[in-house]
């Protein structure tokens, strides 16, 4: 016993393109956010450089001035310098600037600034700065990483004594991380627009598609007349018109087939009867039983040439059923002429041929020609005249084969183009099935042609053909 084969479940294509849709939309948004912490963490830290470097130069002029600000007296004691210079100073947000005087015995620290711990409690931070070798650093403490600048009061017979300036750039950075919280919010928000957008684009676009899948799942072989509305100029409406156009061609190869099977079954009905009532009625007289045996053996060359006749009307649906090329239209007639002589005891006239080069299939246009001598051939008497011809005017070139019969009535002219149709007037062979003028029209068709009739009761016909020269006329 085989194991059920399992099913897979199909994702909907709606579903896809919303999905494809919000994960470019997430990749570009995650390279943005991205883009723009890293752009403001590194104008943070420059703009920390640039405070650092600015308070270092700043502290040096003051320096090279030595005087009180307040009171414009000179300064050399470097406490009392420190002080001087930190009081001017106003510092911004997560900023801090200290002095500190090293003593033999203790550290003298002075910081302005809200800082986030008590600074001037952690001699061990003004240390591991002191004894830094660079002017610049980082250093880890109890408020987060701090940047920090020095500078060096020099001079003989004073205590050393440092300027020190800091950010805290974990601080700092807080509004930079705020920023991409409020982008990364905005961006959740426009992913879910953007999943609501699609969704509702995807489905409109969609629409269409869903109504062929639709119309496809209604059709059946024995109803092809769904079709489905076109609107627009774009990719969905030439989808819709190749699924229509799809659509016809698959109708007209089914009327093609149940054409075939109604006339295969509606003529070949009579000869099958005619055979089996025979052999059912045949005696032991030899006689008799040649009789029956010709009689069948008539009715079965009938069938084949019945079957052949709509096997070739059959193939006429085909785009492959004429085979056009460039021939000439003298040659042309001439071997239609030699041709058509042989099919009956007629006297046979061309009262015309046709000069120039067309572009048609001459096996095809030969059998249409022919097809028109035999119906002239079995509706005349031996010895009438039958004429042909053939005609080259104004991009149009046309066959016809004239006879001296008993003629078509007007309102029967459509009627025996049409299979298994045949006019009432009088005919001398009954022996077809009615498709000769069909084939005819078939082959004019496939040319992009027609096939028509001239006549009058009582005064001949003449039956022809009219394709166009070339394929640029068609």
């Amino acid at each position: 016993m085989s194991s059920p084969v399992p099913v897979r479940r199909r994702v909907p294509a709606r579903v896809r393109i919303m999905g494809w849709l919000l994960g470019l939309m997430v990749l570009v948004l995650a390279a943005v956010v991205l883009m723009v912490w890293r752009l403001s963490l590194t104008d943070v830290d420059n703009r920390v450089n640039r405070g650092l470097e600015q308070e270092v130069h700043e502290f040096a002029d003051f320096v090279s001035a030595g005087r009180d600000p307040r009171t414009g007296e000179r300064i050399s004691d470097p406490t009392r310098l420190l002080a001087a210079h930190l009081s001017t100073q106003y510092p911004e947000n997560n900023e801090v600037h200290a002095g500190v005087v090293v003593q033999p015995d203790r550290m003298v620290i002075r910081v302005e600034g809200n800082p986030a711990f008590d600074m001037r409690a952690d001699e061990a931070l003004f240390r591991r700065i002191i004894d830094a070798p660079a002017t610049y650093g980082d250093t880890d403490t109890a408020g987060g990483t701090m940047r920090w600048a020095k500078s060096r009061l020099t001079g003989e017979g004073i205590a050393p004594s440092y300027f020190v300036t800091a950010y805290f750039v974990g601080g700092m950075r807080s509004a930079a991380l705020s920023t991409v919280r409020i982008l990364l919010l905005v961006s959740g928000f426009g992913l879910v627009l953007a999943a609501g957008v699609a969704w509702v684009v995807a489905g409109r676009i969609l629409a269409p598609v869903r109504t062929v899948r639709q119309a496809a799942a209604e059709i059946t072989e024995h109803d092809l007349s769904r079709r489905i509305p076109v609107h627009g100029k774009d990719d969905i409406a030439a989808l819709a018109e190749q699924f229509n156009a799809m659509l016809d061609r698959l109708d007209q190869a089914f009327a093609t087939q149940r054409r075939f099977l109604d006339d295969a079954g509606h003529e070949l009905r009579t000869p099958i009867t005619i055979v089996q009532g025979h052999l059912e009625l045949m005696g032991d007289d030899p006689a008799e039983r040649a009789e029956v045996v010709r009689l069948c053996t008539d009715e079965l060359e009938r069938m084949n040439r019945i079957v052949g006749d709509l096997l070739l009307l059959a193939k006429a649906e085909r785009p492959d059923f004429v085979n056009r090329h460039e021939v000439s239209l003298h040659e042309l007639t001439s071997d239609i002429d030699a041709k058509v002589r042989a099919l009956g005891d007629r006297r046979w006239v061309l009262e015309a041929m046709g000069e120039g080069t067309v572009r048609v299939d001459e096996q095809r246009v030969t059998q249409a020609v022919v097809q028109l001598a035999q119906n002239a051939v079995q509706h005349t008497e031996p010895g009438a005249e039958i004429r042909i011809g053939s005609a080259l005017i104004d991009g149009r070139v046309s066959f016809w084969v004239a006879d001296s019969g008993p003629g078509v009535p007007p309102e029967e002219h459509e009627k025996i183009f049409q299979r298994f149709g045949r006019a009432g007037t009088g005919t001398r062979d009954r022996t077809g099935a009615g498709l000769g003028l069909a084939i005819v029209l078939a082959i004019a068709e496939a040319h992009h042609g027609v096939a028509k009739v001239v006549s009058e009761p009582g005064q001949g016909a003449t039956f022809g053909i009219d394709l166009p020269a070339t394929e640029e006329e068609q």
